[in-house]
C-alpha cells in the first residue's frame, strides 16, 4: 500500500475535471520509454518461535527498516517514526502487520528486475541474521490468527481497519495476514491501456492460480489454494472485482475517473496526519461539502491519494497495476512481471492473448475468477476445457512476447527463462499451493510449521 510522500501546502487546488484526468492521461508514454515496476511482500517472523514481530521491541520491524539505511535506504517518518525507506532500488514499506513490501524502481527490462529483487534479497537477509529474523514467501500467513498479528504505525491502517468490518467480513484478513506480488506496466495512449487493462482483467485468475500459493489457514488446509483471493470476495464490494465496465466499448479515463469518484474515501491527509473520512465521498469533497472537512476543496494529491484506495483485480493510476498474484519465492517474484510483459509489451502477443479472451462474456469472467481460488488450473473454462489448457497457449504468447523484445543479458540471455518456472507449474498441473498441501499431508505428517523451513 503507498506511502504518503507529498506536502499539501504546496499542492493546487483541484478546480476542473482535467485535473482529474492529469494523472492517467499523464501516465502515458513512448514504447521505448515503457518501464517495469514490481512489488513483492514477504512475511516476517522470528526464527525461534515463529513468531510475528512487533514495530517496537528488540530485532523488531523499527529496527528492521533503521538496520537497512546501511545500504543506502533514507528513511520516511510519519508521527516521528520510520514507516519506509527510499532509496535507488524503490521503496520498503509496511503492510498493516508488519509484511514487507518492495516497490521496486520502475526498470528497462527483466533482467534488472530480478538483480533487483535479488540485491533486496540480500539485504534483508542480512538484517535477518543480525535481528534473528527471516521470511517467507506465501500468500497468507499459515498458522496466525488476527489477534496473534501486530499493527505498524501508520495512520492510513487504522482508519482502514476501522472501516473494513463495515462493508465486508474479510477486510481485516486481507490487511493483516495476507501478501501478494504486482506488477506495474506503461501504455502508450488511452486506448493502449483500454486493450491491456481489458486482457488484463480477463487472464487475471490465470494469474492468480499459477501463483496460487494460500492454502492454510490458522495451521490447517483451509479448502483453498489461493485464499488471499478469496479473501478479496467479501472486502469490499464497492472498491474490488472484476469490473465489468471496463470491457466496454467506450471504457477509457473518463469511465475510470467516474468510478474511482464513485468509490467510498478512506482518508484525507493534513498537517501530518490521516483524518478519517471513511465512506465518505469524492464528489462531496470537490464541492466543498466532505464532512471531515466542511468548505474545503480538495488538493491534486488527494486525488492521487484515493486513486490508491481502489483494489480491483486490476488498478489504473498513472500505470496499469497487476494485482492478481500470492506472494511466493524469489523465482516467483521473477516470473511475474515476466508473464505479463510477455503478454502485454509487445503488439503482436497482445493481440493474440485478447484473442483468446475476447468472446467471454462477463458472467463467464465472473464464474472464473469465482473458481479460481479453488481450483486454480482445474477451473473449467468458458466453452469447455481447463484453464490448464489455456495457460499453455497463454505462456507460449508470452514466450514469443519476451522474444520479440529481444532485451539480452550479459551472457546474451534474452527474457524467456524467467517463465521457465511458470511452463513446470503449468506442465505438472500443479500450482505452488498443491505442492504445499502435498507435503503437509505426507512428509510434514500435518505439521503446517514446516512451512517455515521454507524461508527465503
Amino acid at each position: 500500500m503507498s506511502t504518503r510522500k507529498a506536502s499539501e501546502d504546496a499542492d493546487p487546488f483541484i478546480e476542473s475535471r482535467d485535473q482529474l484526468l492529469a494523472p492517467l492521461i499523464g501516465g502515458e508514454k513512448p514504447k521505448a520509454d515503457w518501464r517495469i515496476g514490481t512489488e513483492h511482500e514477504k512475511l516476517v517472523f522470528h526464527r525461534s518461535d515463529h513468531r510475528a514481530p512487533s514495530y517496537d521491541e528488540d530485532g523488531g520491524i523499527r529496527d528492521i527498516l533503521l538496520s537497512l539505511q546501511e545500504f543506502g535506504w533514507e528513511p520516511v517518518e510519519e508521527g516521528g517514526k520510520v514507516i519506509a525507506l527510499r532509496g535507488a532500488d524503490g521503496a520498503v514499506s509496511l503492510e498493516p502487520a508488519g509484511q514487507l513490501e518492495l516497490s521496486g524502481a520502475p526498470l528497462e527490462n527483466l533482467h534488472e528486475t530480478c538483480a533487483e529483487t535479488g540485491r533486496h534479497l540480500e539485504q534483508v537477509k542480512a538484517i535477518g541474521e543480525r535481528c534473528d529474523v527471516s521470511f517467507l514467501g506465501l500468500g497468507m500467513w499459515p498458522d496466525k490468527t488476527r489477534a496473534e498479528l501486530p499493527v505498524m504505525p501508520k495512520g492510513r491502517y487504522e482508519i482502514m481497519m476501522r472501516h473494513m468490518p463495515r462493508v465486508g467480513t474479510m477486510g481485516l484478513d486481507m490487511m493483516l495476514r495476507t501478501c501478494t506480488i504486482q506488477v506495474n506496466l506503461d501504455y502508450s495512449s488511452e486506448a493502449d491501456m483500454a486493450k491491456k487493462f481489458r486482457t488484463g482483467l480477463a487472464l487475471q485468475p490465470l494469474a492468480t492460480a499459477l501463483f496460487a500459493n494460500s492454502p492454510f489457514t490458522e495451521g490447517k488446509p483451509n479448502g483453498y489454494l489461493s485464499y488471499r483471493s478469496h479473501i478479496w470476495s467479501d472486502t469490499d464490494p464497492q472498491r474490488t472485482g472484476m469490473l465489468p465496465f471496463v470491457f466496454d466499448g467506450d471504457f477509457g479515463y473518463e469511465r475510470w475517473v467516474d468510478y474511482m469518484l464513485d468509490v467510498p474515501m478512506y482518508f484525507v491527509f493534513r498537517d501530518g496526519k490521516y483524518i478519517d473520512a471513511a465512506g465518505m465521498s469524492f464528489r462531496d469533497f470537490l464541492k466543498g461539502e466532505l464532512p471531515a472537512l466542511p468548505g474545503e476543496l480538495p488538493r491534486e494529491a488527494d486525488w492521487w491519494d484515493h486513486l490508491s484506495t481502489a483494489f480491483p483485480e486490476v488498478r489504473l493510476k498513472s500505470f496499469l497495476e497487476m494485482r492478481g498474484a500470492d506472494g511466493g519465492p524469489w523465482n516467483r517474484i521473477c516470473a511475474l512481471p515476466a508473464f505479463w510483459v510477455g503478454l502485454l509489451y509487445d503488439q503482436s502477443a497482445l493481440d493474440a492473448a485478447w484473442d483468446l479472451v475476447k468472446d467471454w462474456s462477463m458472467e463467464e469472467r465472473e464464474a472464473l475468477r469465482n473458481a479460481v481460488p479453488k481450483q486454480a488450473l482445474d477451473a473449467a473454462l468458458p466453452g469447455g476445457g481447463r484453464l490448464q489448457d489455456l495457460a499453455k497457449e497463454v505462456l507460449a504468447i508470452a514466450r514469443s512476447g519476451l522474444s520479440a523484445r529481444a532485451r539480452l543479458n550479459t551472457s546474451g540471455d534474452n527474457e524467456t527463462g524467467f517463465l521457465e518456472t511458470l511452463d513446470e507449474i503449468v506442465e505438472s498441473g500443479k500450482v505452488p499451493a498443491q505442492r504445499l498441501l502435498d507435503l503437509y499431508h505426507g512428509e510434514w505428517n500435518g505439521d503446517v510449521s514446516q512451512v517455515y523451513k521454507q524461508s527465503f
